[in-house]
């Protein structure tokens, strides 16, 4: 078992799922403040957010301004959260496994 992996492909994954919580919350806020770039970036992210940095790659591409502004709030959450989630998973993980016992 090769933790230092684990932990890397881990934290790429945890990085991609805020990535998505970032295009979530632009997305909201555009469909109150810009309905046409909301469906915009609405069709641009399907399909690719799955990699979060290769859709940041690719949007950087298209709309810079949208790239840097999901880049923003998605560091924003990750300060937010980072300090709560270490117990909270290892909380989830313990009480999900006295459960499945």
């Amino acid at each position: 078992m090769n933790l230092k992996q684990i932990a890397k492909d881990t934290a790429k994954t945890l990085q991609s799922y805020l990535t998505y919580q970032a295009l979530r919350t632009v997305l909201a806020q555009l469909g109150e403040t810009n309905p046409p770039l909301e469906l915009w970036l609405h069709n641009f992210s399907a399909g690719k957010i799955q990699n979060g940095e290769s859709y940041i790659d690719q949007l950087l591409r298209e709309k810079p301004d949208l790239a840097l502004r999901i880049m923003t709030v998605r560091e924003h959450i990750a300060e937010e959260v980072m300090e709560f989630l270490p117990e909270m998973v290892r909380t989830g993980i313990q009480q999900a496994n006295m459960e499945q016992r």
